[in-house]
């Protein structure tokens, strides 16, 4: 048991109420796991694992990369992403059986962290470009992203935002994010001249195979943030972003070893990646950014939820950091975006 009570405890508070496929299978495991049911078997080992963790919506991910393959026709109906329509309600008696036919590959699938790589958002990144190339009076743009999974958050200049009264990005993009909200913010000109991430577990979104994984991840009654997903994986064929297999703070450190030019800004950049992080990982990351600081034109920028001090569970809403100072707020899954309070 954690501080935040039981296992059973935590899948039933995730959403805290049953409205949707997700909430009513989280509920439905809850139960299981009190009854001493197949939940013990599914989440072994992983009883006592940090909130942060989030083991449950491993779970499901693993589970909708079965159905995603063809492994569980039947159960297509639940997802509404899938045309699905059916009431969630009656989905456990249908999931239980997948569940208990592939429980090592869905205990496995708990050591996968979620890999959302929620494109739009980017529109945190595309603000606080603006700041650092205001602020820098540099245009030319090197993108540097730990924590990338398949780098689609790297594409920020193949990609079209629309705000309250602005609009940024090429007009003939595939990729369109509506209802970015920050009124009165004015998008600054620059070209990207360098682009790459890195991973522990870098997805390749240019196969079919790392399509279908970074889509597990998007909860699927959020037929908007799977039409974006399929429009930023087009882009991303285009332009094809390198991730490199390694963890953040060695990665960073030596990506920013090199040498670069002098009318060149290197912008590191990270979104709803530091909540996964070691503590000691952040540490060192922002440790390697600070030393860099002397030797070339260079920012950070987050789109990260506040961690309070002590704490493993973020509180608030993500917010846009450049250079550890406040410059917007923004939702779970970027837009809308809003002026600091």
């Amino acid at each position: 048991m954690t501080d935040e009570g039981t296992l059973a405890d935590r899948l039933r508070a995730h959403f805290g109420h049953r409205d949707h496929l997700y909430g009513v299978l989280l509920a439905e495991l809850a139960d299981d796991w009190d009854a001493g049911g197949l939940a013990r078997e599914l989440f072994e080992g992983w009883e006592d694992a940090p909130a942060r963790q989030f083991p449950q919506l491993r779970l499901l991910a693993g589970l909708f990369r079965i159905v995603l393959r063809g492994d569980a026709p039947h159960l297509e109906g639940y997802y509404p992403c899938l045309g699905g329509d059916l009431d969630a309600e009656d989905a456990w008696a249908a999931v239980r059986p997948v569940l208990a036919a592939h429980v090592v590959e869905l205990h496995e699938a708990l050591s996968e962290a979620p890999q959302t790589n929620e494109p739009a958002r980017t529109a945190g990144l595309l603000v606080g470009l603006a700041e650092a190339v205001r602020s820098s009076g540099l245009r030319r743009v090197r993108l540097l992203e730990p924590g990338a999974s398949a780098g689609l958050g790297l594409l920020v200049d193949g990609y079209r935002f629309v705000g309250d009264d602005w609009a940024a990005g090429p007009q003939d993009s595939p990729f369109v994010v509506e209802g970015c909200g920050l009124p009165g913010f004015r998008p600054e000109r620059f070209e990207v001249v360098g682009r790459r991430g890195c991973d522990l577990a870098p997805v390749d979104a240019t196969t079919a195979e790392g399509a279908a994984y970074l889509t597990s991840f998007v909860w699927p009654w959020h037929l908007d943030r799977h039409r974006r997903l399929a429009a930023a994986l087009d882009v991303a064929g285009r332009l094809r972003p390198a991730v490199d297999a390694a963890g953040a703070a060695s990665w960073v450190s030596e990506q920013l070893a090199a040498p670069t030019a002098d009318d060149v800004l290197t912008v590191v950049w990270h979104s709803v990646t530091r909540l996964y992080w070691p503590a000691e990982e952040t540490a060192a990351t922002e440790a390697a950014i600070d030393a860099a600081r002397s030797r070339m034109p260079l920012a950070h920028v987050a789109y990260e939820h506040p961690l309070p001090e002590g704490s493993g569970a973020p509180v608030g809403m993500p917010l846009v950091e450049v250079d550890g100072r406040v410059v917007a707020e923004g939702d779970h899954h970027g837009p809308p975006l809003r002026w600091p309070r």
